[in-house]
């Protein structure tokens, strides 16, 4: 039996190894316990208006088309720089303040053509907009 203390040389040791154990098992906690979900592309569905309002007769209809072209009346906007849109949206709008400005987008046109008109109504200070639908098909009421 050796009841000599420790010796004065001899420094004391942190003994890491239930560290490290505690260390795993909170890792493997986490890995079990989270969930790893590939995220979801969204998937956007348009709704469809059960009603169909009538325009104004003196309304402004814009029509864009699937590729993002800008009609008014039937005739398209080459040039469909801010500045001419709104020169047209003025023009179209004759002497009224704030006219109706009845946007008509194809399903598939891009955005960025549906927020340049708002974008150019906006600037002329014509606050009322609206689009076009169409009613559904199969069981609407």
């Amino acid at each position: 039996m050796n009841f000599r203390g420790r010796s004065s040389d001899e420094e004391p040791e942190i003994n890491l190894i239930p560290l490290i154990d505690v260390l795993v098992l909170t890792l493997i906690f986490l890995l079990v316990t989270t969930h790893f979900s590939k995220e979801a592309q969204l998937s956007v569905h348009l709704p469809q208006a059960v009603t169909e309002d009538r325009p104004e007769p003196t309304s402004v209809r814009v029509t864009i088309d699937a590729r993002g072209g800008i009609y008014f009346n039937n005739t398209q906007m080459l040039n469909a720089t801010p500045e001419a849109l709104r020169q047209v949206l003025a023009q179209a709008a004759g002497n009224q303040k704030d006219p109706l400005i009845v946007i008509q987008a194809d399903g598939k046109a891009p955005h960025e053509s549906v927020v340049r008109v708002m974008d150019a109504a906006r600037r002329l200070g014509f606050g009322r907009l609206s689009f076009a639908t169409q009613a559904p098909t199969g069981d609407a009421p």
